[in-house]
């Protein structure tokens, strides 16, 4: 009874198992009919609507159909988060998700592939002193600029090889490592490639892309080059940063692609992936203020956690150094372009992060075809191995190009060996130096010379990976297989109506974020005309007499001086906005004028609005013409006229010092020469001289719109067509410079080491030691943060950090980027001046104090941060007699050659990723 029992519950529990099944098996067959329905229907529009439309999974997993043009924010982040939750383990998988795509449907990849021939690159600099920027090489400069031009006298500058006779091919697929100690032109390498280099070197050679020359298409958009400066708008979150980049480059030939797979996947009667096929649609949507491409960024970037934090400056806190340098990545990632030349991307990062961001550039390449080449000063081996070519340049010759997995056996080729805990990266850099060379020597039973440069880059023409490449070199690339979409020959992404708007709208949004300016600047206006208002009150003034109406004009004078000065902020506002626009103008993403007119366009309504201020304060209260709209739309037209005239002003300076000192001086011209506005009181006129008929007064309404007109369209033409201003000047000293001389003899060491003064003295110091206990810092919660949902008021940074630093022991401070490391020593330091700071910090076991500590300590910022205009011994000098005590005279302040501080007893606190 009992067996039968349980077998009769048995039986029942089987049956129901199999109902359940049967019904879940049916829910799940239903959902998918209707999911082929949905997409039969979407198979069924037109192509422009079919390409709008596509089938999203919600949270709940229901399928619904959805225009991706009005994707919102949690949409995507839904969808991003099904196809990338971490970079690390998920961007490969959906790369080639992506990849299966396109193969299942047979459409062909562009790929570029770039060959440099006979590249020589050369500039004229002078040398030692004469490079100093002082005035009497200022006029000299001029003068042997005229008689050279005249070739009266032979020019007096030293030419120097930044490259010389460089060959060799980038292929796609395939990541490119480049290599080279500091100076050995790898940055003009990169320029070189991607037609960026200063017009003022002499260029030699040629660079094809596809087989095609420069002049047959647009390397500009074809190809970008990632600065190793970081220059970003200040007051622009990380996101908006990426989001403005992505709309004004455009979506390229994502479109195109995407009409051609789905036409194929159609007659195939193929249904794509869903979440592929929304990521691919949203891709090829152009014009959008946020699109998906800004938000998978950010994920393979590890942006997010800074994406609604704004970037910041030596001035305004923003993110840290290294999510910087990972925004200047960006701002390229999230273009079109196919082929990256990247220059020194690791600075400020650590070796993890620079790791995972290789690791996913070697991705994209390996299995999107894309053409990189990047460069690195001290890979890690692990970065390092991520690579499959290998150019190394070294004293402006390339060393060696090929395979990494060669480039070991060729320099044992020529008796140099790799030890076997030795990065092979710092092997290559330091293999070809002098003084670091003889270590590496492998063949114990021969003499070790130097191998210079030259010799090695001879030897790979013999190697037999310099043969195959100089065989494949003497190969014409064949055009008619370059794929018609590889290169681009529009000049811009998108169309002047759409960069019109996205210039606009950043304007707008910049013009939110420095709203403390323009309300300072109000409140600055109507205290101004408050004093007029006052100094000039009517009680008491006549209108009888030339004398009276002299006190009139003198407040119209006055009324004119006070509107045109209050502009004069917007030269250093547009001045500092010039590295990101010279950039952004340089690699075509918008033209000048996009960039120009809606600066123009926002400052028109805040114009009206400080008139008013002006003329509400100050107009009645004088007792001018009853007549107030006409003084109104003057004084509006003075400002505006003064706004463009101050921007064409900057335009033409283009750093902050040029353009003050010109804004000054056209201020005073102004004053000199201008005259004033008309008034009814004819008898005043006539004294003065000024013409007395109505109709003046609409000429110069006539003439200062026509001002206004010629200063901004000014404006645009400088922007357009002048060139941005050079940071530095390539200056060498007096004494040879190259490898072979650097290092020098011993006889020449041993002669500068002994020419130094023997005399000098030890400074006296005292040991100390710094602990801190449970030391915090807290930041108000940034209002971009809070609109996303963030609840806490507070954004922590350091959570209860304590340790010690004793004197004699060099300390590592080390950690992810955005980890904190700044932000401690900045604490420590007591560089911090705002935000909310808790613990203890001690100095020797006293409470620490500012003002002492500051004059037995230095911080070493991670900004470099110098005058342009010394030299390296006059900022040092001006630093050490900055720290001397008042009371040491001027002959002791200038005894040298004092002997060096020994480190012991200093505590030495270095950060590094």
């Amino acid at each position: 009874m009992e067996g039968g029992s349980s077998l009769k519950i048995g039986s029942s529990s089987i049956g129901r198992v199999e109902n359940d099944a049967g019904i879940f098996s049916n829910s799940f067959h239903r959902e998918d009919d209707e999911e082929a329905l949905k997409w039969a229907a979407i198979q069924k529009l037109p192509t422009v609507s079919r390409l709008r439309k596509a089938l999203l999974t919600s949270s709940e997993g229901e399928v619904n159909e959805i225009d991706v043009h009005k994707l919102g924010l949690q949409e995507r982040r839904a969808l991003l988060e099904r196809l990338v939750r971490t970079a690390e383990e998920d961007n490969e998988k959906f790369l080639l998700k992506l990849r299966n795509r396109i193969d299942r449907v047979a459409i062909e990849l562009p790929t570029i592939e770039v060959r440099f021939e006979n590249l020589n690159v050369e500039a004229e600099v002078h040398a030692g002193t004469r490079a100093l920027p002082t005035f009497t090489n200022f006029m000299v400069n001029i003068v042997e600029g005229l008689v050279n031009s005249l070739h009266i006298l032979p020019s007096r500058r030293k030419t120097i090889n930044i490259l010389r006779n460089v060959s060799g091919i980038i292929k796609p697929g395939r990541m490119t490592l480049l290599l080279g100690p500091p100076s050995s032109g790898k940055t003009t390498f990169l320029l070189a490639l991607a037609n960026k280099l200063d017009p003022k070197l002499k260029f030699s050679g040629k660079v094809t892309y596809n087989g095609h020359g420069m002049n047959e298409f647009v390397p500009q958009r074809t190809a970008a080059y990632v600065n190793q400066n970081d220059y970003h708008i200040a007051e622009l979150t990380v996101r908006e940063t990426l989001a403005f980049s992505a709309r004004v480059q455009g979506i390229g030939t994502h479109y195109e692609l995407l009409e051609e797979l789905s036409r194929r996947e159609k007659e195939a009667n193929i249904k794509p992936d869903p979440d592929i096929d929304v990521y691919m649609k949203a891709l090829a949507t152009e014009g959008q203020k946020e699109n998906l491409i800004t938000d998978y960024v950010l994920r393979i970037l590890g942006l997010e956690i800074c994406a609604d934090i704004i970037v910041g400056n030596a001035m305004l806190r923003g993110i840290s150094g290294g999510q910087k340098k990972r925004l200047t990545i960006g701002e390229m990632l999230v273009g079109p372009a196919k082929a990256l030349f990247m220059d020194e991307i690791s600075t400020g990062l650590d070796s993890s992060t620079t790791f995972q961001i290789v690791n996913s550039l070697k991705q994209f390449v390996h299995i999107l075809k894309g053409t990189i080449v990047i460069s690195l000063l001290q890979p890690t081996p692990e970065t390092y191995n991520l690579f499959d070519d290998v150019i190394l340049l070294s004293d402006n010759l390339i060393v060696y190009q090929g395979p990494r997995e060669y480039v070991l056996e060729f320099f044992e080729s020529m008796g140099f060996q790799c030890p076997e805990r030795k990065g092979v990266a710092d092997f290559l850099q330091e293999v070809t130096s002098r003084k670091d060379q003889e270590q590496y020597w492998g063949h114990k039973d021969k003499p070790y010379r130097f191998v210079t440069a030259e010799e090695f880059s001879e030897a790979h023409k013999s190697f037999h990976v310099g043969k195959s490449l100089r065989e494949e070199l003497a190969t014409v690339f064949d055009k008619s297989k370059s794929h018609p979409a590889a290169l681009t020959t529009k000049k811009y992404g998108v169309g002047k109506w759409e960069l019109i708007k996205a210039c606009l709208s950043r304007e707008y949004l910049l013009f939110k974020r420095n709203s403390f300016t323009y309300t300072f600047k109000l409140v600055q206006l109507a205290a101004q005309g408050t004093i007029t208002m006052t100094v000039f009150l009517q009680t008491g003034m006549h209108r009888d007499s030339v004398m009276d109406g002299g006190i009139y004009m003198g407040a119209l004078f006055y009324t004119l001086v006070a509107i045109m000065f209050n502009g004069l902020i917007e030269v250093s506002m547009t001045v500092s906005r010039f590295p990101v626009f010279y950039k952004e103008r340089d690699n075509l993403f918008f033209p000048s004028w996009a960039y120009a007119l809606p600066a123009w366009i926002i400052r028109i309504p805040m114009t009206f609005v400080e008139v008013a201020v002006w003329v509400f304060l100050t107009y009645y209260v004088i007792g001018y013409d009853p007549y107030i709209e006409r003084q109104y739309l003057i004084i509006v037209l003075v400002k505006q006229m003064s706004l463009g005239l101050y921007r064409f002003v900057a335009a033409l300076g283009k750093v902050s010092t040029v353009s003050q000192t010109l804004a000054s001086f056209t201020n005073s011209i102004l004053l000199v020469t201008s005259g004033f506005v008309l008034s009814k009181g004819v008898e005043v006129l006539k004294s003065r001289g000024f013409f007395t008929e109505s109709y003046w007064y609409w000429i110069g309404v006539g003439a200062l719109i026509g001002y206004t007109l010629l200063f901004n369209f000014g404006y645009i033409f400088a922007l357009m067509y002048l060139s941005s201003p050079k940071k530095h000047q390539a200056v060498i000293s007096e004494e040879p410079q190259n490898n072979e001389q650097n290092g020098g003899s011993e006889k020449g060491m041993s002669k500068s080491s002994h020419s130094l003064p023997a005399r000098g003295m030890v400074l006296p110091f005292q040991p100390h030691s710094i602990t801190f206990d449970e030391v915090s810092y807290a930041v108000d919660m940034p209002k971009e943060m809070k609109n996303q949902g963030v609840v806490e008021d507070k954004l922590v940074i350091l959570k209860g950090v304590s340790g010690a630093f004793r004197p004699g022991v060099l300390t590592a401070l080390m950690g992810i980027t955005g980890a904190g490391k700044t932000t401690l020593m900045d604490v420590l330091a007591g560089r911090k001046n705002g935000g909310y700071i808790g613990g203890n910090i001690t100095i020797s076991g006293y409470r620490k104090k500012q003002e002492t500590f500051a004059r037995i300590s230095g911080y070493c910022e991670q900004n470099d941060i110098h005058s342009p205009h010394v030299t390296v011994y006059e900022s040092l000098l001006y630093s050490a007699w900055l720290r001397l005590l008042p009371d040491i005279n001027a002959e002791t302040r200038r005894v040298g050659g004092l002997d060096p501080m020994p480190f012991t007893g200093f505590i030495k606190v270095v950060a590094t990723g």
